[in-house]
């Protein structure tokens, strides 16, 4: 296994100094964030580290010889948006982006794009699964075609009233990724999971590490901490950041011995990438890369360093 973070806590640095904080932090690489340029919808959005908006070749040259430079990988492409989105104008115009971000990834030579499934939060499972099939088989057609896997991050995305009822991302939990799997059968579409999202739902973390050990592609390292006494007050229902707090790795309620020796035991060696979303460290970038630096600490006795070729 790799470790490394994902770039959306450092939104106002560009890729040099994103890879040279990889760098000097002593991560081994790097989820490059891939939004169109232009205003966030939403925390940890809007954040542009490779424009894959008329990606060429030459732009491929030259984000692999600053990635390079820094001695750190890139573990894989991430575009986080909502392809389902209940407006079919504004749908369209992420899934054409997704293409985009697929092209990039295949010039890059990255073999990964991380992304979510989407929703529309009005529309049951059932109801949506027709418009989910016509979205998302061509799209990983597309990506095979291109030599390229997609992972779907495991995150209901509902936090915000405006997610209600049922969040904007339908992956999020086994039964619904059994069916997807079953549906599209195909081995370049899997996982990019993050346990912190069991934690709030209050589902196993560990044995999905077993059940869905080959549709495992990437993961994410965060954290969260369930506040018991404020879901008996609110209970299930509410929004979850009003019961549940996302944490840096070790400062919630995730196991990450357990976690680690239930991963290796299924075989994975894929990258684990520290998502920042603890707000106790966001007022400053200063404070961000004291997050990148201590969860680093933290997750280095459970994913070694790896060898890392002279700079």
């Amino acid at each position: 296994m790799k470790l490394g973070f994902v770039s959306a806590i450092l939104a106002e640095l560009d890729l040099p100094g994103v890879v040279e904080t990889a760098a000097a932090e002593g991560y081994d690489c790097v989820e490059l964030l891939c939004w169109p340029r232009g205003k966030a919808e939403r925390r940890y959005a809007g954040v542009t580290h490779i424009d894959a908006t008329d990606f060429s070749e030459a732009d491929a040259r030259q984000a692999r010889a600053v990635v390079e430079d820094a001695g750190v990988e890139i573990s894989g492409l991430g575009y986080y948006p909502n392809p389902l989105a209940s407006d079919p104008d504004e749908a369209a115009v992420y899934i054409e982006h997704l293409r985009q971000v697929v092209r990039a990834a295949a010039l890059l030579g990255v073999d990964l794009v991380n992304t979510f499934a989407g929703r529309d939060p009005t529309l049951s499972v059932a109801e949506q699964w027709p418009r989910f099939l016509a979205v998302w088989k061509p799209l990983v057609a597309f990506a095979e075609e291109h030599g390229v896997r997609i992972a779907i991050e495991n995150c209901p995305m509902f936090f915000t009233q405006d997610e209600w009822p049922a969040g904007k991302n339908l992956a999020y939990s086994p039964a619904i990724w059994r069916r997807m799997f079953e549906d599209i059968p195909s081995d370049r579409f899997g996982l990019n999971f993050d346990p912190s999202h069991m934690i709030w739902q209050q589902m196993d973390y560990l044995r999905p590490l077993r059940a869905f050990a080959d549709r495992l592609f990437h993961v994410h390292a965060k954290d969260a901490r369930l506040d018991q006494d404020r879901l008996d007050e609110v209970g299930i229902l509410a929004t979850p950041l009003e019961y549940h707090t996302p944490k840096l790795p070790g400062l919630g309620d995730v196991d990450w011995g357990r976690f680690f020796s239930t991963l290796t035991d299924a075989g994975y060696a894929g990258p684990v990438c520290v998502e920042v979303e603890d707000r106790a460290y966001e007022h400053s970038l200063q404070g961000r890369k004291v997050a990148l630096r201590q969860s680093a600490a933290y997750l280095r006795s459970f994913v070694p360093r790896a060898d890392r070729r002279p700079r």
